[in-house]
C-alpha cells in the first residue's frame, strides 16, 4: 500500500477554517503524544514553503529563542 503522509494530512485540513486549524495545532500540543508530530511537520512544512524571506527569519528568531529556554 502506498501512503503518501503529507497528501493525507493535507487533505484532513483542506478545508479547515482558521479556527479548526488552531485547534487542531493546540489538541496536538495538549496531547503531547508523539504520533501527532508528523502532522505538526506537516503543517509547517506548509507554513515555510509559503513563507516569505522575512516571515521566515520571524520563525527562525522565535524558534531560535525558544529552544533555548
Amino acid at each position: 500500500m502506498d501512503l503518501n503522509l503529507r497528501h493525507a494530512i493535507m487533505h484532513n485540513v483542506a478545508n479547515n477554517s482558521k479556527d479548526q486549524l488552531e485547534n487542531t495545532i493546540e489538541d496536538a500540543i495538549q496531547r503531547g503524544e508523539e504520533k501527532y508530530l508528523p502532522g505538526l511537520g506537516v503543517l509547517f512544512e506548509a507554513i515555510w514553503k509559503r513563507a516569505s524571506e522575512q516571515q521566515k527569519d520571524m520563525m527562525l528568531t522565535t524558534l531560535e529563542q525558544a529552544v533555548k529556554q
